[in-house]
């Protein structure tokens, strides 16, 4: 047969081509679901009986298991570091499998239309409260950590998802090097590399210790200065167990243990750099928590049959995800890499809340380490942390935001982000508002809202009028972190629980019928509410129990890493090669201002702080105790309270520049007034709603407050 002329083979190549263009693309999607336990009625009464949540009736849980395949092909999944790398099946998927938890209306005719998608921080299970039960909401929680580590490891009651593991080509283990850290541990037993609260997902590819260089530190600063290191012979340690039920050194070989022939130095910082194998292809967690997501807002039934449960009475209408912390970051990141859009083009979730979070997750590169908080050499604060393209001229990186995928397939949520002072003094908030060079607001577009609640801890305190007298004072908490050690100051009681039921209600109204949420409020430049974190320019009051300094230059500011050349600084993708990174310099980190009490402005209206009982804190300060490697810096991303003095006698006494409970307020009354009046405001700025302004007003009469 003679060839083709050439202009009719082109026009075939063409029409083939166009055929590929309208055909539709294999989509990423559940293909299995399976129900392991339901508990229908659920929610049980302590006098028996079950629970009714308003029109919606008894509520049931159901839990399972979803399986789910991607195409590496699609360019929507070419985002995801080593998917190229990862085992595929006869179909050429690449296959997860990932847990669900359900709560719903046994009647799902009386359902709202609504779910919260909500993900779980470090595997453990989310279920929605009684106050979305009551208004008739569906409550989803659905695993997307696959780093099988302590509690994101398979199990009945936490959530999870299995991801494969990357391999060479030629099927031999991929390699690299990978940090661990030890912090204030002491005694001759082994001590479990950790990160945060969950062992280190990666294994040493020898546990021949002339292979890996183990070394201690004396000190850190907060912009990584080491002083004190010194290399631990590869004679005097092993990866192993020992002491208790094990042997002495060298113990009982061990991949997550580190044995020191000498015991552990409380002091000291130990920190281990060795050769892995096998990294996992978390990034699968992204399209794993999406198409979940998706099945459950919009399938009938899977591929086998079984019935979708929230496919009866109507079905989902609207669904919002999620995140505290954590799980917020891992919804910044979600958004980044453009997941809000499905492998049919259409939008996932159509509301995004990521709570106290003020990064983007590490989680999308090779060795990466998904339960760090930065500390020192974790990620997170990479690329774009803002909301509208910004350059980004101090690391040299290109002009973008997080939601530029998803403008781009105008897949975008509604997004409200709110957060407390911990993330702006312990999480690295700040250039998100300003940018890394601190010197312009960035705005906001007109799908995101911004709420501020000053002066308070991570996630908020426990609340009440009583907790900030002096004498009943809350006692030191724990700081957050990996064994960090215990704060000196009191707990923070400055809540969030209020404010987070209001910006709830207007979430739920912005989603399901259009209606606008408040204007955003925060500190800005603009309004000279942020400055640089010294105690001068905040204009900080000197006050009793802080050491002078405190709080000058206390700020954890963000680290411009060098990971090496093949990590993509934009997306926090790639393969970093420099374990643990470089620092190459410390980016500006500004703080709210402050009023002459201490407490920081600019945020939206809150009872106790607009009535204040004391000094609320972000921050705190690391106690010596039994864990002193930290002591004197930051306690993490923990607050803390100093108490207002009863009598103008008692803060002369002790040198408090500060007016008395009886100079502000008078009497009880006084103060019940206060909290009235704050209460009024707050309602009318529609960051409190009226049962709860109510509430805190019954609290006030029934408190100690000048009693």
């Amino acid at each position: 047969m003679s060839p083709l002329p050439l202009r009719m083979s082109w026009t075939l190549v063409a029409l083939a081509a166009a055929l590929l263009a309208v055909a539709p693309a294999p989509q990423a999607r559940v293909t299995k679901i399976v129900i392991d336990k339901k508990v229908s009625p659920a929610f049980p009464l302590k006098e028996g009986g079950f629970q009714s949540f308003g029109a919606a009736g008894p509520y049931e849980t159901i839990a399972g298991r979803a399986y789910g395949e991607l195409d590496p092909r699609d360019p929507r999944n070419a985002v995801i570091q080593d998917i190229q790398l990862a085992p595929k099946n006869a179909n050429g998927k690449v296959e997860y499998v990932a847990s669900f938890f359900l709560v719903k209306p046994i009647d799902m005719s009386k359902a709202s239309g609504l779910m919260w998608h909500d993900v779980p921080n470090r595997g453990r299970r989310v279920v929605i409260p009684s106050a979305e039960r009551n208004a008739g909401d569906v409550g989803l929680s659905s695993g997307w950590q696959g780093d099988n580590a302590g509690n994101t490891a398979p199990g009945p009651d936490n959530d999870w998802v299995t991801v494969p593991i990357a391999k060479n080509p030629d099927g031999s283990p991929i390699t690299g090097q990978v940090f661990a850290r030890i912090v204030n541990r002491s005694g001759a037993n082994s001590q479990p590399l950790i990160v945060q609260t969950n062992p280190l997902p990666y294994k040493p590819l020898t546990r021949d210790t002339t292979r890996t260089t183990l070394v201690s530190r004396e000190r850190e600063s907060m912009d990584g200065v080491v002083t004190g290191e010194r290399t631990i012979a590869s004679d005097d340690w092993a990866w192993a167990r020992c002491g208790g039920e094990h042997p002495p050194f060298p113990g009982t070989p061990d991949d997550n243990h580190i044995c020191l022939k000498n015991g552990f130095d409380a002091k000291l910082l130990y920190q281990i750099v060795f050769t892995a194998k096998d990294p996992y292809v978390l990034g699968v967690g992204f399209p794993a928590f999406r198409d979940v997501g998706v099945f459950f807002k919009t399938a009938k039934q899977d591929d086998f049959g079984t019935a979708n449960p929230l496919a009866e009475g109507g079905g989902m209408k609207w669904a919002i995800s999620r995140g505290r912390s954590q799980s917020g970051n891992f919804l910044r990141a979600f958004l980044h890499l453009g997941f809000n859009e499905d492998e049919a083009g259409k939008t996932v979730h159509d509301g995004a809340w990521p709570i106290i979070a003020g990064r983007r997750i590490g989680m999308n590169f090779r060795w990466a380490q998904p339960d760090g908080v930065l500390e020192l050499y974790q990620a997170g604060s990479e690329g774009p942390q803002w909301w509208v393209p910004w350059p980004d001229k101090v690391r040299g990186l290109p002009t973008r935001s997080i939601l530029d995928r998803c403008n781009a397939s105008k897949t975008c949520p509604k997004i409200i982000e709110h957060f407390g002072s911990a993330e702006v003094w312990g999480l690295k908030l700040t250039p998100e508002w300003v940018g890394t060079s601190a010197d312009a607001d960035i705005p906001l577009p007109p799908n995101v809202r911004r709420y501020y609640i000053a002066s308070t801890a991570h996630g908020g305190g426990d609340g009440g009028f009583n907790t900030s007298l002096a004498g009943s004072t809350l006692p030191p908490p724990s700081c957050t972190g990996n064994n960090y050690g215990t704060s000196v100051l009191a707990a923070n009681p400055l809540p969030h629980t209020e404010t987070y039921a209001a910006i709830r209600h207007h979430f739920r109204n912005w989603v399901m019928k259009n209606a606008e949420p408040p204007p955003s409020r925060y500190p800005t430049l603009a309004a000279r509410q942020l400055v640089e974190p010294t105690k001068a320019a905040m204009g900080f009051p000197t006050l009793p129990g802080l050491p002078p300094a405190i709080p000058g230059n206390f700020i954890n500011p963000v680290l411009d890493y060098d990971f090496g050349p093949e990590f993509n600084y934009s997306d926090a993708s790639g393969v970093p090669t420099l374990a643990p990174p470089k620092i190459k310099q410390v980016i500006r980190t500004l703080a709210p201002r402050v009023n002459a009490d201490g407490n920081e402005l600019g945020g939206v209206p809150v009872v106790l702080h607009d009535a204040p009982l004391g000094t609320y804190l972000g921050w705190n300060i690391t106690a010596a105790g039994t864990r002193p490697f930290h002591a004197g810096q930051i306690c993490n991303y923990t607050g803390g309270m100093i108490p207002f003095a009863r009598t103008k006698a008692e803060r002369e006494a002790n040198n408090d520049p500060r007016l008395s409970l009886e100079e502000r307020y008078g009497t009880h009354d006084g103060y019940v007034s206060a909290v009235h009046a704050a209460a009024d405001n707050a309602v009318k700025s529609g960051f409190l709603l009226p049962a709860d302004a109510e509430r805190l007003v019954k609290q006030a009469m029934a408190s100690n407050v000048l009693k």
